[in-house]
């Protein structure tokens, strides 16, 4: 394995982050577990950042890829492609938007990218309100919007951006009031933002911020920002791409439990959906969606071998109720987790929904912020047999804990007796 990583990083770039002190391969996996290239056997709560939605080698998934790539990998979006119109007729009728329109990418950040340019184009302005705390992708335009220190390396942008506030409930200024105050805190705050400006186009917010650590704002948050924005008419974007697919239990999608105003304008989505295949994409009323008025393809968005991997991959969480074993199984684990953290002084908060959990770590005592720790306990939980993530601001003191949705409650009981240990050894 060491040889393997001095090639990585004789290669690769030096900002091309890993996990763990002696980097692992993953070689193979098979429902919610993987194998690295010693023969360690893993249950994963990370799911390759969220994208392993349903399970490893899902064989419905495995079989729709053998067999399209059996008739034609790639054709471009300059031809008709049958897999790609009967994914997008599915996603436009569960996305809750009117005479919806889908267009499809290659990842999350493309996704943000696209759904951008759209709001600047049908808006006419370059300006955007996004969330402080945010991540929304590693391009250029995305980097320039992204409200998390440390994932924006610079802050060079086509875009002017304006950072509001209720993105983190639990730290910052208004931490200590009601959800109503909070609610009325932030929705002021935008308001008085957009008194010193003009013709903003859009806001984009993630309903659950993944990178920032699966902080989430009170329901309703986005409901009330709505009317804010409606009567300047911006643009509401939401960003579902860790949020979607029903991986927050309660919800299919992450805005409806901001639903009071209806849809977001824009949505964008990723990961789950490929289940490891790489598919984004974004939804939108017609009249957004149609509003570039230059021409524009796609080579790799929409491939034939994604989207059927994509159609068969959504008809299995449909099918088996995917979003409801989140909820169950993730409201369960989420009460085991709390229980632990409770007697682990270096625990701050637990939170989460679904299966879509954080644990915020903390210097004893204190609330400053413990990235040794989040350190030291990902390192014991993978020597344990369990893989998580990292998150939360530019310090990454969160555990991020985003198993595959099919996760069964054993499975989830014995993640969170190697966590506990973990966390007791850090």
């Amino acid at each position: 394995m060491t040889d393997l990583y001095n090639r990585h990083r004789a290669v690769l770039p030096d900002w091309l982050a890993t996990y763990y002190e002696h980097p692992i391969e993953i070689t193979h996996g098979e429902g919610r577990h993987v194998w690295d290239a010693a023969g360690n056997r893993y249950l994963d709560f990370f799911g390759g950042i969220l994208t392993t939605m349903t399970a490893h080698a899902l064989p419905e998934v495995t079989k729709a890829v053998s067999e399209q790539a059996g008739r034609i990998i790639h054709s471009s979006t300059l031809y008709l492609n049958r897999p790609m119109v009967d994914l997008a007729e599915r996603i436009v009728a569960l996305s809750g938007i009117p005479d919806a329109r889908v267009f499809f990418t290659t990842s999350g950040t493309e996704a943000n990218d696209t759904a951008l340019l759209l709001a600047t184009a049908y808006r006419r302005s370059q300006q955007i309100l996004a969330m402080r705390n945010s991540y929304h992708g590693r391009s250029f335009t995305t980097v320039g919007i992204t409200g998390n220190r440390g994932w924006s390396p610079t802050a060079l942008s086509p875009l002017q951006t304006l950072y509001v506030h209720g993105g983190v409930r639990s730290r910052g200024p208004y931490a200590q009031l009601s959800d109503a105050r909070f609610i009325e805190a932030c929705v002021a705050d935008l308001e008085d933002l957009l008194g010193q400006t003009r013709d903003v186009a859009a806001l984009i917010a993630e309903p659950i911020q993944g990178v920032g650590g699966f902080t989430a704002p009170p329901d309703g948050l986005f409901a009330a920002f709505r009317e804010v924005l409606d009567r300047h008419g911006i643009l509401w974007i939401a960003d579902e791409v860790q949020t979607g697919w029903g991986r927050t239990g309660d919800h299919f999608w992450g805005w409806q439990a901001h639903a009071e105003n209806g849809p977001p304008d824009i949505l964008t989505f990723a990961k789950g959906i490929g289940n490891g295949m790489s598919i984004g994409g974004v939804v939108a009323r017609a009249d957004v969606m149609n509003c570039l008025d230059a021409n524009s393809i796609s080579t790799f968005g929409g491939s034939p071998v994604t989207m059927a991997a994509g159609l068969a991959n959504l008809n299995y969480l449909l099918e088996h109720d995917l979003q409801g074993n989140a909820r169950r199984v993730g409201g369960l684990l989420l009460e085991r987790l709390r229980a632990v953290g409770a007697q682990c002084p270096v625990v701050r908060e637990v939170r989460g929904r679904g299966l879509m959990i954080g644990v915020e770590l903390v210097q004893p005592g204190t609330d400053l912020a413990n990235p040794e720790a989040a350190a030291a306990v990902l390192e014991a939980a993978r020597e344990g047999g369990l893989l998580v993530g990292k998150g939360g601001g530019h310090n990454t003191s969160v555990l991020r804990i985003a198993p595959p949705l099919s996760l069964n409650v054993a499975e989830a009981e014995a993640g969170a007796a190697i966590l506990e240990q973990a966390l007791h050894t850090a």
